[in-house]
């Protein structure tokens, strides 16, 4: 079957774009990608949705043979996610006994009936079996209402004194020499019915960052404010973007903006763990990629979302031929910002100290081009809700370096947390 491209005229993006949510969010499985406006120069859509599925990938026995061959066999789109406890097929077994909770399966990808491309004023549909057309119609007669999601209290899984404890042991494996940096994240969860829309919606709203989601497979939902790319192909080019350094911005005050940036491109300690950062994955891609190519784009650069600045830098490196998708995440996956270094034996830590399974966060969700390109992002700044256990949770978490002050630490996840926690804060009920 070929998938035929239709092109549609759009007046307004903004409104098209919650036509397309609100249309799409009825469909069992799908998957909506939003950059939400950021240009890069490695932008290449405003807003990429899949829906329904003609064929799906969920793990099996044999899972990288199989991974492989899906990827191959279908040259058409793909869209779909990785948890993080894909680590475990990979070379980082785990040794965690956490309880596990409802969640998205450990991989999942899936051929979309329909596939809708928007890119400034102009929306594409791909169908194979319907009627572009109506298809179009139906979405441009959806009436958008701004819901309130009613006040929700989170309660975090380890206390605030056991997160500071948990901190000052992992500075101790780093001063014996076990690690140099670790990622360590908690978990804040609440048992509650959702209107997943209206929640994505504000958190957009309140933190619109450019690798945005909205992901659901049956009632799991994943709504995803995301700023960070876990890794991009472009033909033989592969791109990662890691980010490790963070500071609140103030908005209200320019001077102290300004200030705040400038904190953050002159702070040692942020510049060390985006150097071991940007070590590391020079490191995963050199596995991978042409000897030599592998090279750092851009260093320490400072970009501004909306309630923070972030530290981000940029390698990038050119792919060996006949390197298979699974090849590729057996060489990067997990992305490196999301564990420390060395990489196996913080994994071992994060099994050991953090209290619950990450499960689809510090995990990706992204899309194969029917050319095998992809791009795939990083979960954070991201809600999981299960609609059957009526269970919402997010996570936040940070580096910890020899350099770390506990509390500091403890701060930068409030911080991060603080665009989720505004949403849920209203007393309105919607």
């Amino acid at each position: 079957m070929t998938r035929v491209y239709h092109s549609f005229r759009v007046e307004d993006i903004k409104v098209i774009k919650q036509q397309m949510l609100s249309w799409a969010s009825r469909f069992n499985i799908c998957c909506f990608l939003d950059s939400q406006q950021y240009k890069s120069d490695y932008s290449s859509f405003e807003c990429l949705l899949g829906v329904g599925a003609l064929s799906n990938f969920e793990p099996e026995a044999d899972f990288f043979s199989s991974l492989s061959s899906f990827i191959d066999l279908n040259n058409d789109w793909i869209f779909g996610h990785l948890n993080y406890e894909l680590k475990n097929k990979i070379d980082f077994p785990g040794t965690s006994k956490k309880t596990a909770e409802p969640a998205f399966p450990t991989c999942f990808l899936f051929v979309p009936e329909i596939v809708f491309i928007l890119k400034e004023n102009e929306l594409v549909i791909g169908v194979i079996l319907h009627d572009a057309f109506l298809i179009y119609s139906e979405i441009t007669k959806e009436v958008v209402f701004e819901l309130r999601q009613q006040h929700v209290a989170f309660t975090p899984i380890i206390s605030r004194d056991e997160y500071l404890e948990r901190v000052s042991q992992l500075k101790e494996h780093i001063h014996h020499g076990d690690c140099y940096e670790i990622n360590f994240c908690q978990q804040f969860v609440a048992t509650i019915e959702i209107n997943p829309v209206a929640v994505y919606s504000q958190l957009i709203k309140i933190s619109s960052n450019p690798f945005s989601a909205f992901y659901r497979i049956h009632d799991n939902y994943l709504l995803s404010a995301s700023p960070e790319r876990y890794l991009k192909k472009i033909g033989d080019k592969l791109i990662s973007q890691p980010i490790k350094g963070t500071i609140a911005r103030s908005n209200n005050n320019l001077a102290q903006d300004a200030l705040a940036k400038n904190q953050l491109i002159e702070s040692a300690k942020d510049r060390s763990e985006n150097v071991m950062i940007v070590d590391l994955v020079r490191n995963d891609l050199s596995k991978i990629c042409e000897e030599g190519s592998v090279r750092v784009e851009e260093l320490f650069g400072i970009y501004s979302f909306p309630l923070v600045h972030h530290m981000i830098s940029t390698v990038v490196g050119d792919l060996k031929k006949s390197t298979s998708f699974s090849d590729i995440l057996k060489a990067t996956f997990p992305m490196g910002s999301m564990t420390g270094a060395p990489k196996k034996k913080v994994m071992e830590l994060i099994d050991q100290y953090e209290q619950s399974r990450r499960g689809i966060y510090s995990g990706a969700v992204g899309y194969f081009t029917p050319e095998k390109d992809f791009d795939f992002n990083v979960v954070i700044r991201s809600i999981v809700y299960n609609k059957t256990a009526s269970q919402v949770s997010f996570h936040t978490g940070g580096a910890i370096t020899a350099s770390s002050d506990p509390e500091k630490e403890y701060e930068e996840c409030l911080l991060k947390a603080s665009a989720i926690m505004k949403i849920f804060s209203e007393n309105k009920k919607g």
